[in-house]
């Protein structure tokens, strides 16, 4: 079916009202859109095939074809969800959706809403934090995402990092011990950790809430839809625990097929939107119901993106063995298979993954002679065209670690890391692991 099919029946409907004709201000002549479509498109290939198995770097991926067919039908009426007369159909679908979110993570009763991106859902987990816990001190590991430092500066609200541990979680013993200076309010848990895809130990957190009053927020921005498939993998399992926070954050526009920026804010508790509250003498005057605007502190914000998520999800839906699930499934069959075979003659995996992150490194003895080499491999596989991976950075101690027989002469040690993030990465596993080898071989002669 063309990826156009929503937007010409839309268009349809658009048509059934009075004729009228478009302003003349409007107007633009087809040579001119030909003329600037091609140097649009010569911007556009300045681009990496994110869309392509052989893209094996960052966390990035186009949207599924029916999510773009929603997206782009919306757009002819672009709906603004901030309030029901503005998006009164895409409001109604964003409710569905954040519905079928907080069934699959446990709340019964919660507060939740669409943001545009997994900042804003941690912005405002925090914001509710501070409101709950004043003057109380917010921990995140170390190896959190930036966003809850910025956020913390951002809200005035006091932090302290946790160091993490060499499997890159927040170290529990170290977590304690701050908890016993009793000025710890909320405790983010990490799952999973963008470097590692490392999964923080909530079943561990959870049993130091009984002695130490703390609320949980869980930053799912990666991982809350491995939710869906927490009980065909050992390491997931940890996900069976998600219902016990007290708010999760987690992106659609990462698991979910869907286009950025689309991410999600739920609470357990929805009398927290009392901390929503504000006036607006113009909006929210065309239903009693509840305004999306009303629990959020995004005004604007695409109805589009409810729209998309909406019709993706009834066509893959959060089921573990098809739909949303069995994508994911592959994706972590990819990852295990990639940590299998990546063991080779040319490189050595750094830690067992337990998402659909893996880390690796070209085997040199040395931790500078690693870093070179990883460095290379980046670049080479970009200016030949035919690979991309992505790199990290890890503690020279953690490190040594995980791999005492390596001599580690530098703070930092750079490895390689790969999002095996797409189901067609199953197919192309050999293909992505004979073109690293082809680039480091040249480097081991």
């Amino acid at each position: 079916m063309e990826i156009t099919y929503l937007y010409n029946e839309i268009q349809k409907w658009l048509d059934s009202f009075p004729k009228f004709k478009g302003d003349e201000t409007l107007n633009v002549k087809e040579e001119e859109i030909i003329a600037v479509g091609g140097e649009f498109l010569d911007k556009m290939k300045d681009n990496y095939p994110f869309h392509h198995p052989l893209y094996a770097g960052q966390m990035l991926k186009p949207p599924h074809e029916v999510a773009i067919m929603a997206y782009l039908g919306t757009m002819l009426l672009n709906p603004n969800n901030h309030a029901l007369d503005g998006g009164p159909a895409t409001a109604k679908m964003e409710k569905e959706v954040v519905s079928d979110f907080a069934k699959l993570f446990g709340f019964n009763e919660y507060l939740g809403h669409l943001t545009t991106s997994g900042t804003i859902a941690n912005f405002e987990a925090l914001l509710i934090a501070r409101e709950l816990a004043p003057n109380k001190v917010v921990a995140f590991s170390e190896q959190a995402h930036y966003t809850h430092s910025r956020v913390c500066h951002w809200l005035q609200v006091p932090f302290v990092e946790i160091p993490s541990n060499n499997f890159g979680k927040m170290d529990i013993s170290s977590l304690e011990k701050e908890l016993q200076k009793n000025n710890i309010g909320t405790v983010i848990v990490t799952l999973a950790t963008t470097s590692l895809g490392a999964l923080d130990d909530l079943k561990e957190i959870l049993h130091l809430q009984k002695n130490y009053n703390f609320r949980i927020h869980i930053d799912a921005a990666y991982g809350g839809y491995f939710k869906i498939i927490s009980q065909y993998r050992e390491q997931l399992q940890v996900f069976d625990l998600i219902s016990k926070a007290d708010s999760i954050a987690f992106d659609p526009h990462k698991q979910g097929l869907q286009p950025y920026g689309c991410g999600c804010i739920l609470f357990n508790n929805p009398a927290v939107g009392k901390f929503y509250k504000h006036n607006s003498p113009y909006t929210y005057f065309t239903s009693d119901e509840l305004h999306l605007g009303e629990i959020s502190i995004e005004c604007s914000r695409a109805g589009a993106s409810a729209a998309a998520l909406w019709f993706t999800n009834k066509l893959f839906p959060l089921k573990s063995d098809f739909g949303i699930g069995q994508i994911l499934t592959k994706t972590i069959d990819a990852t295990e298979d990639f940590a299998r075979k990546i063991n080779n003659s040319y490189f050595s995996l750094y830690l067992q993954p337990e998402t659909n992150i893996v880390t690796y490194f070209p085997k040199f003895k040395s931790a500078s002679e690693i870093s070179k080499a990883s460095e290379n491999i980046l670049k080479e596989g970009i200016l030949q065209n035919e690979l991309w991976v992505a790199t990290l950075k890890v503690k020279s101690e953690h490190f040594q670690v995980n791999h005492p027989e390596l001599i580690v002469d530098k703070k930092w040690v750079t490895i390689l890391r790969s999002c095996l993030m797409k189901p067609e990465h199953k197919d192309w596993v050999n293909d992505i692991i004979d073109g690293l080898n082809n680039l480091t071989a040249p480097q081991k002669i």
